[in-house]
Order: structure tokens, then C-alpha cells, then sequence
């Protein structure tokens, strides 16, 4: 007799994606050709970048130099589809490879560019954020008029 398991649905939670601030650049090496891309998007599993040599074929193995405040950081890419964040120039890679030390310091700069508020994350907690901000402020609001009616009544009796 054969048992079939129930399958759990698949749920990928998708690495948060980081908004790349101040036009950084990297440089891309496809073969011996070297060319600048400006990084937009990133996350641990790749990102997107505008290149200026145009659309890359997808499916292009390339090599990426990316300098960060923790160090240069070397990893291998593959380039996806071109589109990439809305943008119809921003062509999508993937990182394929990464040594250690750049993988340390990849990690410590996209931590540190989450914790600035650069994450993806970041905007889908903004919601909760906001309502909790709505909800404090019109309590201490409602705090105040109550000390304001408070004293007014207190002033009010000493007359």
C-alpha cells in the first residue's frame, strides 16, 4: 500500500530587496569587456542595475566589482531579463559566486543599508507604523484636552 503525503504549499519568502542609494556604481567584466552599471536594487541573491553598454543577452556570465564602505566586494553574476524595478532599462542579475570575505562584506553593507531604511521590508511595515503613529498621536492629543478641560474646570471652582 502506498502512503501519499499531503503536500505543505510551497511558500518562498523572497531576501528583502534594498533601495541602492547615491547612483553606486559597479563595474561588470563580460569576457574582457569592462562597462559601468548603476545599482538600483539589491538583495543576498542578486539585483538589478542601469548598464551603460544597454541590455546585456540574458543569460550573461559576468563579474562584478562593488565597492562598499566594509570593502570591495567580487562576486559572479548572471543577467536575468531587462525591466528590472519598472525600470525599462534595469536589467536583473543574479550572484552565482562570492568568496568569503566578499560575502562578509556584502552581508555587513546590505545590513547596514536595511537598518537605514533602504529595505524593502521597511515600506511593508510602514502601514503598522503609520497607524501606530496616528493612534499615539491622537492619545496624547486626547491627553492634553483632558488636562486642558481639567484645569479649566479647576480654574473655573476657584473663582
Amino acid at each position: 500500500m502506498l502512503l501519499i503525503m499531503p503536500q505543505k504549499p510551497r511558500t518562498s519568502v523572497r531576501p528583502p530587496r534594498i533601495r541602492v542609494p547615491n547612483n553606486e556604481r559597479a563595474l561588470f567584466t563580460v569576457e574582457s569587456e569592462k562597462f559601468v552599471g548603476v545599482i538600483k536594487r539589491l538583495s543576498l541573491t542578486g539585483g538589478s542595475a542601469l548598464l551603460a553598454k544597454g541590455p546585456i543577452p540574458q543569460g550573461t556570465l559576468a563579474e562584478m566589482g562593488l565597492n562598499t564602505v566594509f570593502g570591495k566586494v567580487k562576486a559572479q553574476v548572471q543577467f536575468l531579463h531587462t525591466g528590472a524595478d519598472g525600470l525599462p532599462l534595469a536589467q536583473a542579475f543574479r550572484f552565482l559566486d562570492m568568496d568569503e570575505i566578499s560575502r562578509e562584506r556584502f552581508s555587513a553593507a546590505a545590513e547596514q543599508m536595511q537598518r537605514a531604511g533602504f529595505s524593502d521590508v521597511e515600506e511593508e511595515r510602514r502601514p503598522l507604523d503609520l497607524a501606530y503613529q496616528s493612534v499615539s498621536k491622537l492619545r496624547e492629543s486626547i491627553r492634553l484636552l483632558s488636562v486642558a478641560i481639567t484645569s479649566g474646570r479647576r480654574a473655573g471652582t476657584k473663582k
